[in-house]
Formats: C-alpha cells, sequence, structure tokens
C-alpha cells in the first residue's frame, strides 16, 4: 500500500461516511444536507475562481430539494472580532437550518464561532478554553444547527476538528475554543479546488498540517499505547507526505497527485490534532498574528521547539529524523544521536527543506517584526485560556518557567543561533 492510499484508509477510519474527500467530490454537498435539513445558509470566501465552486455547491443543494435561504460573506484570515459577530447577525436573520461553510480554516472556524454564539448567546470570551460549549448546550438543553463544512485549501483541516480560532484586532492576539460540540457534523474537501491556491498559501498551509501531526505526535509520548501508535501512524503518514511532495508542488503548482498528496496530508494533520493536541509552535504562533500567517508562524517555530523537546521525544526523533534523511535533507544517523542532538539535526533539516522552497526560518527576516512579539507572546503563554498548549508540551512548562526556559526558544527563533535553547530534562 502506497502512503497516498494509507492516508484514504486512516481518514475513512476516522470520519466514515460523514467525509467526502478525494478529486471531484463538491457535487455530494446536496446529498448531506438534506439528511439534515432543508433551509441551508451559505457562508462563503471569495477567493479568485470560488464563483463556479459556489455554483456547484447551489445546483448540488437545489437537485437535493433543499432550498438556499442566503449566502454571507465569510471570514478575513485568522477570522477577526467584527466578522465573527457580523456572520452571527445574519445568521441569526436567516435562522437556517443547516449551515453550509466554503472557505478556509478562518471561514469555518467562524461558522464554528457564529453558531454557539447564535444559539447560546452572551459573550465571546465565556467560550474560549476547553469543553465550555458542551457544558452550556447541556445546561440550556440546545444543541447547534448542523454544520457541513467544505474546505477550499490544504491547511488547517477546520473542517474536520473541534477548533475553533478567534482574534481580537485590537490585541492582535488569538484565543481558541476547543470543543467536539462545533465539530462539523459533516465535510466535503474536494483536492482538486487547490490546483488554483497560490504558492504562498500551498506552504504555509503544507506546513501548517505537518505542525499538526508533528506537535501532536511530541505531545503523544507517554500516553496509552494505543493511543501513541495511532497518533504516530497518523503524524508519519502526514509528514511524509509534506516532506515528500510540497516541494514538487512548489515547483509545478498544477501538479494534481501533489496537490491530493498534500490535501490528505493536512487532512491527517485534522485527524492528529483530534488524538491529541499542538503545543508550542501553535501557542507562540496565536501572538503573531498581525505579521503572519498561522501556518506559516507554526512552521517557523517548530525547528526551535524540535530541539528544546529533543530529549523527551527520542522515538519520534529518529522516525520523523528518517523521514527528512529519505528525502534528501540530512545526512544525520538518527538512531545514534540522543535528544538534543537529534532535535538539532531535525531543525537542521527543516530549515535545508525551507530553503529549498522559499520559506523563512529566522523572525528576524519577517516585515514588521519587532521585540513586542516576543513580549506579547511570553505573556500569551501565561494566560490560563491557553494553558492546554503548555500541558501539551512533552516538556511541559508552568507559568513560572516560561520566561526562563520558553524565553530562549523565541531568542533562538529571532537569528536562528539553535545554541540559545535552553534544555530542562538536562538542567
Amino acid at each position: 500500500m502506497n502512503k497516498l492510499e494509507t492516508a484514504y484508509q486512516l481518514l475513512r477510519e476516522f470520519k466514515g461516511d460523514t467525509y467526502h474527500q478525494g478529486r471531484g467530490v463538491l457535487s455530494h454537498v446536496g446529498e448531506m444536507a438534506a439528511a439534515v435539513g432543508g433551509r441551508a445558509a451559505l457562508v462563503r470566501e471569495t477567493f479568485p475562481g470560488s464563483d463556479q465552486h459556489v455554483a456547484t455547491i447551489s445546483d448540488s443543494l437545489a437537485a437535493a430539494g433543499v432550498q438556499l435561504v442566503g449566502v454571507i460573506n465569510g471570514a478575513q484570515p485568522n477570522c477577526p472580532l467584527e466578522d465573527l459577530f457580523r456572520i452571527t447577525k445574519e445568521l441569526k436573520e436567516l435562522n437556517p437550518d443547516v449551515i453550509v461553510s466554503f472557505g478556509g480554516g478562518s471561514t469555518i472556524d467562524s461558522v464554528k464561532g457564529a453558531e454557539v454564539l447564535r444559539t447560546l448567546g452572551g459573550d465571546i470570551e465565556i467560550y474560549f478554553g476547553v469543553g465550555e460549549v458542551t457544558s452550556r448546550l447541556a445546561e440550556s438543553g440546545k444543541t447547534l444547527t448542523p454544520h457541513i463544512a467544505i474546505q477550499s485549501a490544504s491547511s488547517s483541516a477546520a473542517h474536520l476538528t473541534k477548533y475553533s480560532n478567534i482574534t481580537d484586532p485590537d490585541t492582535a492576539q488569538k484565543k481558541l475554543i476547543v470543543d467536539d460540540a462545533i465539530v462539523p457534523g459533516f465535510a466535503v474537501f474536494d483536492y482538486d479546488l487547490t490546483r488554483s491556491q497560490p504558492r504562498a498559501l500551498t506552504l504555509d498551509g503544507a506546513l501548517d498540517g505537518l505542525s499538526h501531526a508533528l506537535e501532536v505526535y511530541y505531545s503523544a509520548v507517554g500516553m496509552p499505547v494505543a493511543t501513541y501508535e495511532k497518533a504516530r501512524d497518523v503524524a508519519l503518514t502526514a509528514i511524509d507526505l509534506v516532506v515528500r511532495y510540497l516541494p514538487k508542488v512548489a515547483e509545478n503548482p498544477d501538479d494534481a497527485e501533489g496537490r491530493e498528496a498534500l490535501g490528505l496530508a493536512t487532512d491527517l494533520g485534522g485527524y492528529a490534532i483530534m488524538l491529541g493536541g499542538t503545543n508550542g509552535a501553535h501557542l507562540t504562533s496565536f501572538s503573531l498574528v498581525d505579521i503572519l500567517s498561522h501556518g506559516r508562524a507554526c512552521a517557523m517555530l517548530n525547528p526551535y521547539y524540535t530541539v528544546f523537546f529533543g530529549p523527551a521525544v527520542e522515538e519520534p526523533l529518529r522516525l520523523v529524523g528518517e523521514i527528512y534523511r529519505s528525502a534528501g535533507y540530512s545526512d544525520a544517523d538518527f538512531d545514534t544521536l540522543n535528544g538534543r542532538e537529534a532535535g538539532v539535526e531535525i531543525a537542521r533539516a527543516m530549515f535545508k527543506m525551507a530553503g529549498e522552497i522559499g520559506f523563512p526560518t529566522r523572525l528576524n527576516e519577517i516585515e514588521g517584526f519587532g521585540r513586542e512579539h516576543i513580549d506579547r507572546a511570553l505573556s500569551a503563554a501565561k494566560n490560563p485560556q491557553l494553558r492546554m498548549k503548555l500541558q501539551n508540551m512533552p516538556v511541559p512548562l508552568t507559568a513560572d518557567l516560561i520566561d526562563e526556559y520558553m524565553g530562549p526558544i523565541l531568542e533562538a527563533a529571532v537569528d536562528g543561533d539553535l545554541s540559545r535553547i535552553k534544555n530542562l530534562s538536562t538542567e
């Protein structure tokens, strides 16, 4: 079985009949909607070429006997609060019995959050953190409207997951709703849609998926054997597909097999974050939203966190390192290296791949970056609403250790000097 077949098998195991993914599957939306409602609202993005896809969605709904009661514009990148509140208001006015979202992670996340506010009301702040939506649904006896999420980009896998990322533009800080109640009941991803995806989004999205897989795999160390082995299989398949196919797609954007592989890889990244949690790089990325896309921030930071986590994740590093070695990005023998040494070699392999595809590796390369971003990230890491990211680290940090250990990681990320990073487990 090749890697693409393995990926499809893993995703069937994950989502079963609630997910239609592959090439040419967009027309399945109508039959999914008809199974749960008769009046649909569509929340859509307006990227170049999206109108023809919206027409396919509309035709599919009509053919299935589902009335399209209104179309709402989706969210800007990182789903700012203003878009969340606007979409909430428009959904209230349309009052659909099924919601269809079409776009990337920001638009899908906006629908998750907007439907929570539409149904439960209150301040969005009360839903940030883990399980708050489920708790309030139970108290109220209410249920969320069925949601069909149609992904348009190989990236966040928001169509498959329990996460909704929302940003306050005034503070440039992102926060998370994490709750099984907001997982879309049905999902569609037609990988052919990604063939017109811009280069920057292709790179950022694929490496976001790799970040999901990598961080979950690191955090799975020490979990029950069955959980660890499943996280390992999902993560390694996703990482292998990105490392093998992203350089090919970067060189030839119309590579159909490559686009399919990246779609599968980022979907597996979504599977990974339903098995476990992301950690350091994702946590820091929430404080860089004013200068970097989410996927780019995570991908830039993961080499540095890999060095920090090294002594605690030696088996994952051996297996991940072999993927990079097989792809020609490292000559290291990962079977003979200790944890920190292996982490350094993987970081260097990540830098080498980044150089091949024209991707930045240091924060001082990013326009607009300043000391305030480091200060903001360290402060955010101490926020109880983001505690789950600290707890998911294979080397967990408490608030009183943030400055001493996370500080040097971020300083290393500024100029690429890996020697700045201190390892807690070897102190």
